[in-house]
């Protein structure tokens, strides 16, 4: 395990990916080899990640919010995930704690990945979210949030900023950790 053959993990990776996610060892072997057999060349590419999106919202247009998910995990942008960044999106997504969740969430909503969010990217974010969203569950949103830009405006005003403003990450991060319903905002949970 972790050892210089060809298609095992490096011990480099196994230890980081041990040290930064809650995955164990084991855990981490078969996520490695489940991905390899899934990617051969050792990346993700993002129209890949756009079609296991798709089988998770099979009933929505999830194209837009995996490119963007994609983005924010494509540390190095090359465009490809490899087996670290795609073992810390699983892990961020799945089972990091919430401040984790919401700086991640943060580079979400960062789009021109300049530090910051302005109200035009959090519309972008929120029409991404909302096209996962099935038709026959729009209609019973609440009413202040049954369209992206109702959605998008009601999560501005959380950050009781003015439409030419903009929020930083801390701003971001506490703003949410303060206001649970916000939370459920910058999300999709399908109704089970």
């Amino acid at each position: 395990m972790g050892n210089s053959k060809s298609g095992a993990v490096s011990k480099e990776i196994l230890e980081e990916l041990k040290l930064n996610t809650k995955f164990s060892e084991t855990e981490i072997v078969q996520w490695y080899e489940n991905f390899k057999k899934q990617c051969p060349s050792g990346r993700i590419t993002k129209e890949e990640f756009q079609n296991i999106y798709r089988k998770f919202f099979p009933d929505s247009d999830a194209n837009t919010y995996a490119h963007h998910v994609f983005r924010s995990f494509d540390a190095n942008d090359d465009g490809t995930l490899d087996f670290k960044e795609y073992i810390i999106a699983l892990h961020m997504t799945a089972t990091g704690k919430t401040t984790s969740k919401l700086e991640w969430a943060f580079s979400l909503f960062d789009v021109d990945k300049n530090g910051y969010i302005t109200k035009s990217e959090v519309t972008e974010i929120c029409t991404s979210i909302f096209k996962l969203i099935p038709k026959d569950e729009v209609e019973d949103l609440p009413e202040d949030e049954n369209t992206p830009e109702k959605r998008a405006n009601k999560l501005w005003k959380v950050f009781e900023k003015g439409d030419d403003d903009r929020v930083a990450e801390g701003e971001f991060v506490q703003g949410l950790l303060d206001n649970e319903d916000a939370l459920r905002l910058i999300q999709y949970e399908p109704i089970k």
